[in-house]
């Protein structure tokens, strides 16, 4: 009896530990970056300023779009990706980005956040210039 209490317990605090730490997998912001290159239509490099004196670097692909491939399978794809890479500089050229609904992608290993400057949100600034295309998951449609 006293084995499987103490089982119990050990579970109960796995699970609420499990459950901490999947919380803190998201974060709302607003995380303060500075924009050090742009990767591509849909993704950034910045430094962004995590805590105190704590900077992280970090690629960032911006949620809920999807933008050509600068390696794509035909040219006008790789050409639409130069493309949407050149505009998307021009928006952060400034250097300055606000970082809000921070998560990983559902592979754990990318960060997807949604993007601003000065209050315009980079994702329906790269749609409404018909940049990119609305991504919600799932398979991706080809550019070619």
């Amino acid at each position: 009896m006293r084995r499987r209490f103490a089982l119990s317990i050990i579970l109960l605090a796995g699970l609420a530990g499990a459950a901490a730490a999947r919380a803190a997998d998201s974060l709302p912001g607003p995380i303060p970056a500075i924009v050090l290159r742009t990767i591509d239509g849909d993704t950034l490099l910045v430094r962004a300023h995590v805590w105190l004196d704590q900077e992280i670097v970090t690629r960032v692909r911006l949620a809920g779009i999807d933008a050509p491939e600068m390696h794509g399978q035909c040219p006008s794809e790789r050409a639409a990706a130069q493309a949407a890479r050149t505009y998307l500089s021009g928006l952060v050229r400034d250097g300055a980005v606000a970082l809000t609904d921070i998560h990983q992608d559902k592979y754990g290993g990318r960060v997807v956040a949604r993007a601003a400057v000065m209050g315009r949100d980079l994702s329906a600034a790269m749609l409404a210039a018909d940049m990119a295309r609305p991504y919600t998951g799932g398979k991706r449609r080809g550019w070619c």
